[in-house]
């Protein structure tokens, strides 16, 4: 989705880090390389400095004027992919990220894996010390400098190079763009040689037209199996749809709609990948799931037809439906992620049993099938949605659902995206009305991307009308919390909400339910998971990183206040974190744990 941002170099923060005397003559090989940036109209480069890549650096400073891109400079490697990561989702056009040699490449190798877990695009510069070793200094160039560098991540990028000279950038940085930007998406890798960086020009070297050179449109699926589809959808009395990834544009957003609704189908969402559909469609069954809830499982379970667009784990969701037995429904598959599968990681999941097989975009796919099948809607019977209840009284301790409440009356009636949300939100509270209402998960489930995501999505979305949210969970806040300092830097306009439980919560889970399976004492379950006595101070954390810090609010009676403060603060252009402790039992039924599950038999 198209995001209206400001003229390059007029970003509130960017006074601050304004060069003077800029060098507009192409004169080293890295100012080739950042021309190419240029050409490509990359926004933003979100970086941690490193000596590896100084001559892109001088570059992107002295020649370029520190605009278009603009640098972000961020206080860990994986805070700025993690930016990069959130970027993409608010946005789906890749930003740019530069990583020093193969340490910085370590450090930010996590938030590479989240991204490519959630098929995002993202152009990584990184750099190597100097491939000829008579040029390398002595010590440090030598463990800066690797054989094979992009061996590092080749398993989870879509694709990486090392050109070996100054007329072969253009080329390298122009693919790697039309690989990252062309769907199925992933992060893609390129390697500067520091040596060719910083080698002076002797002749001009050419840069060609990037628009010869650009992203090819999404593949579409076979005709044939097209016309199979819609012909079984047109007879089906009882069509499920799981609506998985997909584009975040309006247009997409009412054809799933109005798919939907030609058939009469029931909707199911995942968490996972975010707003999709309207989650108070009338069609729409049960709330979104991490893991497949009851009404959804009753919904696959009486289903004729399943209708799998995009869904991230469709293997999954079928046994979770159906156990080990044949899936009785025809299922009918539309998406591109087998181009990206490679057998070193597993996120391709189970192996689905499909009988219809739309090799394609998901979205090209519903657009297709909105003009195969017959007009008029079908007659359809839907599961029955079941309402999930979210008591408010939680005592005298602080809940989700009473965050949520005292949320929703700060807001108003300002639109909201958010960034990250724990399981246990309550989207009765928030429906998805919007493709940009929630982005959904990490992808890779690294502990420590929130603030990372949050602040790229409120960057792309600062001269929106949005509201940039994160909740997030303290153990994640915490292992990022420098990423906010960026956010402070360069007047990145996000609220961050703590849901502190004081806990790693959900291995708390994991290992009542290992205790539970063995039977012994599953009051133990704390132990090593506890992040207590003292809380730390998160607010605190963030005042020091030049946040407007709020809390510890402990107290159900001051909650409405605070947020109020924090929304007004955000408002105003600036980022704020308001520390909350809550109940961590308050809403467990919600989260239907993953630990427990995975442990009971024939799961």
């Amino acid at each position: 989705m198209k995001v209206k941002n400001a003229t390059p170099g007029q970003r509130r923060g960017s006074p601050v880090d304004k060069p003077l005397d800029v060098d507009a003559k192409i004169s080293w090989g890295s100012d080739v390389a950042a021309q190419v940036l240029r050409r490509l109209d990359i926004r933003y480069i979100a970086l941690t400095p490193g000596a590896s890549y100084r001559g892109l650096h001088d570059s992107l400073v002295n020649h370029l004027g520190n605009f278009a891109p603009e640098m972000l400079m961020c206080l860990h490697e994986e805070h700025a992919v993690a930016i990069a990561h959130g970027y993409a989702k608010a946005t789906g056009e890749p930003m740019a990220v530069a990583l020093h040699s193969n340490v910085g490449l370590l450090h930010g190798s996590m938030a590479v894996f989240n991204a490519w877990c959630d098929r995002a695009p993202m152009l990584i510069i990184g750099a190597t010390g100097p491939v000829d070793a008579t040029l390398r200094r002595p010590w440090i160039d030598w463990i800066h400098t690797s054989q094979d560098q992009g061996a590092l991540l080749r398993n989870f990028v879509k694709w990486d190079d090392q050109p070996g000279s100054v007329a072969a950038l253009p080329e390298s940085i122009y693919r790697a763009w039309q690989q990252t930007a062309t769907a199925p998406h992933a992060p893609v890798y390129v390697c500067l040689d520091a040596a060719i960086q910083e080698q002076a020009l002797t002749e001009e070297v050419r840069i060609p037209d990037p628009r010869r050179y650009r992203p090819a449109p999404a593949s579409r699926p076979d005709a044939q199996a097209l016309r199979e589809a819609a012909a079984i959808l047109a007879r089906s009395r009882n069509t499920v749809i799981l609506f998985g990834r997909g584009r975040r544009t309006q247009q997409d957003w009412d054809r799933r709609v109005a798919l939907a609704e030609r058939l009469g189908a029931a909707m199911l969402s995942d968490l996972k990948v975010g707003s999709m559909v309207p989650t108070d469609h009338p069609l729409h069954v049960g709330e979104p799931f991490n893991q497949l809830s009851r009404p959804a499982k009753a919904a696959l379970q009486a289903a004729d037809v399943i209708l799998s667009l995009g869904w991230v784990d469709l293997g999954g969701a079928l046994r979770q439906a159906f156990g080990r037995d044949s899936v009785p429904a025809t299922v009918i598959h539309a998406g591109d992620d087998i181009h990206l599968h490679n057998g070193w990681g597993k996120e391709h999941m189970e192996l689905p049993a499909i009988d219809v097989h739309l090799l394609g975009d998901a979205d090209a796919a519903v657009a297709d099938l909105l003009e195969a099948l017959p007009p008029g809607r079908a007659s359809a019977r839907t599961a029955p949605a079941e309402t999930q209840t979210h008591p408010d009284d939680g005592g005298d301790r602080i809940n989700l659902h009473q965050v949520a409440t005292a949320l929703a009356q700060a807001v108003g009636e300002q639109p909201v995206t958010f960034a990250a949300l724990p399981r246990a939100w309550p989207v009765t509270l928030w429906q998805h009305r919007h493709p940009l209402d929630y982005l959904g998960k990490d992808g890779g489930g690294g502990v420590g991307s929130g603030p990372g995501t949050t602040i790229g999505a409120a960057l792309a979305l600062e001269d929106s009308a949005r509201l940039t949210i994160g909740i997030l969970g303290d153990g994640d806040c915490i292992m990022s919390i420098n990423a906010l300092w960026t956010a402070a830097h360069y007047r990145i306009p996000a609220l961050f909400i703590i849901a502190n439980n004081r806990s790693y919560y959900n291995d708390e889970l994991h290992q009542e339910g290992v205790a539970r399976t063995r039977g012994r004492n599953t009051a133990n379950r704390w132990i090593g998971q506890r992040i207590d006595n003292p809380a730390p101070d998160i607010a605190k954390m963030a005042e020091a990183q030049g946040l407007t810090g709020i809390g510890p609010v402990t107290r159900i009676e001051d909650l409405k206040d605070v947020i109020r403060r924090g929304v007004e603060c955000v408002r105003g252009g600036n980022p704020c974190l308001i520390d909350v402790h809550i109940d961590p039992g308050h809403g467990r039924h919600l989260r239907e744990s993953m630990a427990e599950r995975s442990m009971a038999k024939g799961s």
